[in-house]
């Protein structure tokens, strides 16, 4: 059975009138009443329908792009290209929401965004993989949609198959496919003796790109080394830094470390240095995603590319109806290995 304006009243402890008044911001509420009401629909997951139907469908000419930290070129690069299809395109205002990572900010802006009955919205990144997480999330979407707006995922994996409701138009990325190719070059090349620094444990980005190398180690009879010489971190510079160190400590003779991506690969680079080891002589270094500063790193970084930039541009499409869904509602990027520099012994 459908929740109705007056479960939400109940819920609350005022009346429907007052619901109303929230719901359509068109008379002043006090602040507390307001924060019930709110937090009453939230609870009820209360979608307006009947008469008022046509209110909740008549969507605004707001996007809202949502992106873990848009100071990171990987998530800057996608938002502008879904930015600029979206200003190139329509007279829609796209606005980019910056989580800092935070799964609970995720859903709060995932919920203003509903009130303000965006047209279309754009998350950027990774899941967090975390059951309770992942039914709040498909309980955002499922009302985001039943309001008219138009969802895509961008750079992250589908809904898992239990996620009930619709399941958003879905841009993602090969990362298992991308780094099972990076560690298949190092093995090509003669390495056997390999670190893996990895992200957040708890994100789809990571686990994906980590079970890529697993598969390529594992099938070079190096499953254990690969388990034993995995540390984990955030995607940033100083997290290369002291996971390198760490690695070094575990393994004092590795001959390359593989990193969660470019970011992190310049830590990587810059723990070496102050080592006194020589990149690629000593020990060589791989990145992911081959950022704009990937080619300028000293040596240049062997890395995958992934085209960000095509990626967010069709998410922006999609999101505005502009092209055609993909079969399955799934669009599959997958990357390209760019062999640079920083790779190359050892081969004895």
């Amino acid at each position: 059975m459908s929740v109705t304006l007056a479960d939400v009243a109940a819920r609350a402890g005022v009346s429907a009138a007052t619901v109303s008044r929230v719901l359509n911001g068109n008379y002043p509420v006090a602040g507390a009443t307001r924060n019930r009401v709110l937090r009453a629909v939230e609870e009820l997951e209360y979608v307006v329908n009947g008469p008022a139907s046509a209110l909740a469908a008549a969507t605004s000419d707001l996007v809202g792009v949502l992106v873990n930290d848009i100071a990171d070129p990987f998530f800057g690069i996608m938002a502008g290209a879904v930015q600029s299809e979206i200003g190139h395109a329509t007279r829609k205002l796209a606005i980019v929401c910056n989580t800092g990572g935070s799964p609970e900010r995720e859903l709060t802006y995932l919920t203003l965004l509903q009130r303000q009955r965006a047209a279309a919205v754009v998350l950027t990144g990774g899941a967090v993989e975390d059951p309770a997480h992942g039914e709040a999330l498909a309980a955002r979407l499922r009302r985001l949609d039943a309001a008219g707006s138009q969802v895509v995922l961008c750079g992250r994996p589908p809904l898992g198959a239990a996620a009930a409701g619709p399941h958003p138009l879905t841009v993602t990325f090969d990362n298992r496919g991308g780094a099972r190719r990076l560690t298949d070059h190092l093995l090509t090349l003669g390495h056997r003796r390999l670190g893996y620094l990895a992200g957040p444990a708890a994100r789809t980005t990571t686990r994906h790109r980590l079970e890529g190398h697993r598969t390529a180690m594992a099938a070079a009879g190096l499953a254990d080394d690969a388990e034993r010489l995995t540390a984990h971190g955030a995607y940033d510079r100083a997290s290369g830094y002291d996971g390198a160190l760490e690695l070094l400590r575990r393994d004092p003779d590795l001959t390359a470390i593989l990193a969660a991506n470019d970011t992190v690969a310049l830590g990587v680079c810059a723990a070496l240095r102050d080592r006194g080891l020589r990149i690629p002589q000593d020990v060589s270094v791989t990145g992911f995603d081959d950022l704009p500063f990937a080619v300028d790193a000293m040596p240049a970084l062997t890395t995958v590319r992934l085209p960000l930039h095509a990626a967010g541009a069709r998410a922006g499409r999609l999101a505005l109806g502009r092209e055609d869904a993909p079969p399955g509602g799934v669009a599959t990027f997958r990357g390209d290995l760019m062999v640079r520099d920083s790779t190359a012994p050892p081969r004895r």
